[in-house]
This record gives C-alpha cells, sequence and structure tokens, in this order.
C-alpha cells in the first residue's frame, strides 16, 4: 500500500462522510434560520424555543434518512474491508 492508496481512501471516506451528514446540517440551518426569523420578529427570546424545533427536525431526517445513511456507512466499509487483500498485496 503506497502513500496514492491512503489519499484515496481517506478522500472517499471524507465523501461518506460529508454525504451522511449535509442531510442533518441542512435541515438543521434551515430550522435555525427559521426559528431565529421568527424570534426576531416576536421578540421572543428563549433558548429552548431554538433547541426543542431543531431537536424534531433532526430527529426526522435520522429516521427518513437513517436508513439510507446507513446504507452509504455500510457500503464503504464493506468495500474497504474487502479490498484489504488487494490492498496489501496478497491477493
Amino acid at each position: 500500500m503506497n502513500e496514492q492508496t491512503v489519499i484515496e481512501i481517506v478522500s472517499q471516506a471524507l465523501v461518506v462522510t460529508a454525504e451522511v451528514a449535509v442531510p442533518i446540517l441542512a435541515v438543521s440551518l434551515v430550522v435555525g434560520v427559521v426559528v431565529s426569523l421568527f424570534q426576531a420578529m416576536t421578540q421572543i427570546n428563549d433558548y429552548t424555543f431554538t433547541f426543542v424545533p431543531k431537536l424534531i427536525a433532526v430527529a426526522a431526517v435520522l429516521f427518513i434518512a437513517g436508513p439510507w445513511m446507513l446504507q452509504q456507512v455500510v457500503g464503504f466499509t464493506t468495500s474497504l474491508l474487502t479490498s484489504i487483500p488487494h490492498l496489501i498485496g496478497v491477493g
């Protein structure tokens, strides 16, 4: 295994990590902006009011996209583990 192979594996891992994290981060960002706008319009400054909607939205995303996220991570892990003999030069 050479440096190029390690860089390629790390690059693939970062791509899978980004793909899995983007739905959660995007929904959290959108909900945060909407709640902040609502707070600015109504002048309600309560910390639980920002936390609870984000928590509910992230839980919904995990419920909806969780199987896809798990499939992505398991697929990457499976391909990495099955390529170990090739990577170390045995197979």
